[in-house]
């Protein structure tokens, strides 16, 4: 999302604040490491789990959970992928029921797969996925890795500091573990102290939904993609036309700024910052078929 870029300056005035330095990212081959040796699938395609946590965790405390299995990636780096439908991979660190978690949702058939990293819910670490198919075609989604260079705590730090003040406190709330998503924060829910957030700006273009249905694309909007994605956006006042030009996005308040920010820190600014983030295309959503692997990043 070509919106405003605040990575580089963002994460640097954050790990000045706290008292932080910043590791240089690795090169792409380097991070994304070899791909010989990866096992030829039995089933629809073989995952490959990367332990890009800097140091902060050994291979034996990278947890994975996936179709019924928990391995560390020390045990078990590979995964063979059957047919799933709606289904997530779970990541742990530390432990398998570690709090320090996050997932990533797909889907497959015998020759396809659907998959996406999120932040839908809320961010808990840093990950990205590479997909390669038998023909060599690849696709790359996830947060970048300037970010996974990025100590955790100058990225909750850089969330504060690049935030409204509506917005702070859910690097707050549930941390150190997560960076919680507003549409699953109570003050953005009825009662709460910023229950109004999105009212007037709604309410002056004629739609009459709540503060908690535009951050969940929920009531009216469930049925309602481009809409829901232009109010997130601040876009819904322009013509119609306007509401895929990513130029625009995020240019004015009220706005979905935890969005923004997952956008500014992920490969091509996609992210799935709210449900329907894909509206204009604009989710980390990857769609290939014949698919041999896939690499997934876990990060700190």
């Amino acid at each position: 999302m070509p919106i405003i870029n605040a990575l580089r300056t963002g994460m640097a005035a954050a790990a000045v604040a706290a008292g932080l330095c910043l590791a240089a990212p690795a090169s792409a081959a380097d991070f994304w490491g070899s791909t010989s040796g990866i096992p030829v699938s039995s089933h629809v395609m073989t995952f490959k789990v990367l332990n890009r946590t800097n140091g902060e965790y050994p291979d034996s405390k990278v947890y994975w959970t996936f179709n019924g299995q928990t391995h560390s990636i020390a045990e078990k780096q590979y995964v063979d992928v059957p047919v799933v439908t709606a289904a997530r991979m779970y990541f742990h660190l530390g432990s398998p029921d570690s709090q320090y978690s996050d997932f990533i949702e797909l889907n497959t058939t015998a020759s396809w797969i659907g998959v996406n990293t999120t932040r839908v819910d809320g961010f808990g670490l840093k990950l990205a996925i590479r997909t390669h198919t038998k023909s060599g075609k690849e696709a790359t989604v996830g947060e970048t890795q300037a970010t996974f260079a990025q100590p955790r705590n100058a990225t909750f730090a850089e969330f504060v500091n690049n935030m409204p003040t509506q917005f702070k406190h859910l690097a707050q709330v549930q941390a150190p573990y997560r960076i919680l998503a507003p549409s699953k924060d109570t003050a953005f829910q009825p009662g709460g102290q910023y229950q109004d957030y999105f009212k007037n700006y709604a309410t002056s273009l004629g739609y009459n939904v709540s503060t908690a249905d535009v951050f969940g694309c929920a009531g009216p909007l469930a049925t309602s993609a481009a809409l829901c994605g232009a109010l997130n956006r601040h876009v819904a006042q322009l013509a119609q036309a306007k509401w895929s030009d990513t130029s625009l996005y995020y240019q004015n308040g009220p706005a979905n700024y935890y969005a923004r920010f997952w956008h500014n820190h992920a490969i091509a600014h996609k992210a799935y910052g709210f449900p329907y983030d894909d509206a204009a295309d604009q989710s980390s959503y990857i769609a290939i078929d014949n698919p041999q692997y896939m690499l997934i990043a876990v990060g700190w």
